[in-house]
């Protein structure tokens, strides 16, 4: 059992948290407002708890950033870069710009020479980021029921440990995780959000999810 925080009061948070619990870890969920996740925190059981985004860096052992990607790098200033520092940070954020999509494809404010996780890393360079649950909605993080198997998460990051922590969380949810190595490789991973909702935004279809088949 680990703590947790989760720093993001959405709904990207809300389900992260829940499944934590449901495994067995202390969460402690984290909002600029705690009070907004009152209710959250009577009915999520004794194992949870709710404070600042500096409180919840502060107890936790490792932290989930689940805010908006306009948010992420103000979030983690929030939280306390030494909060931060030696711990593995899961980075669920996308890139995704305050505009409309154009023909069902998201607009991102990052380019392809850059992704917003390496900005993150670039803020806080102690802690140890680990792109994952950014390239499927939340209705598929913890669990997903698929016709063709456990889908593939992909991860990277700079630290092996902390990929290995977050590969294991990921077998737990009931994904196969695949390191995709260090944290360049999320100018990739990142717009495999696009990807993902194209089909939906374009024809109402959200049941899917990306798996990587290999040859033997």
């Amino acid at each position: 059992m680990s703590r947790y925080a989760v720093l993001g009061s959405g709904v990207v948070g809300q389900v992260l948290a829940d499944g934590l619990l449901a495994a067995g870890h202390e969460v402690m969920r984290a909002s600029r407002d705690p009070a907004k996740l009152a209710g959250w925190k009577r009915s999520a059981g004794p194992l949870a708890q709710t404070g600042s985004f500096s409180q919840a860096a502060r107890w936790a052992e490792r932290i989930v950033l689940a805010v908006r990607g306009t948010a992420a790098e103000a979030a983690i200033e929030l939280a306390g870069l030494d909060n931060l520092a030696g711990k593995t940070v899961i980075d669920a954020t996308n890139p995704i710009a305050d505009a409309p999509p154009v023909h069902g494809v998201l607009q991102f404010f990052t380019t392809h020479a850059e992704s917003l996780m390496e900005r993150l890393q670039r803020r806080a360079p102690e802690a140890r980021f680990v792109k994952a649950f950014s390239c499927v909605g939340n209705a598929f993080f913890v669990h997903p029921q698929l016709p063709g198997g456990p889908p593939t998460m992909f991860i990277c990051g700079n630290d092996d440990r902390a990929k290995a922590e977050v590969a294991e969380l990921l077998e737990q949810f009931g994904w196969e995780a695949y390191d995709m190595g260090r944290v360049e490789a999320a100018r990739a991973i990142e717009p495999l959000c696009m990807l993902w909702c194209i089909p939906g935004l374009s024809k109402g279809q959200w049941g899917h999810a990306f798996k990587l088949l290999q040859a033997h």
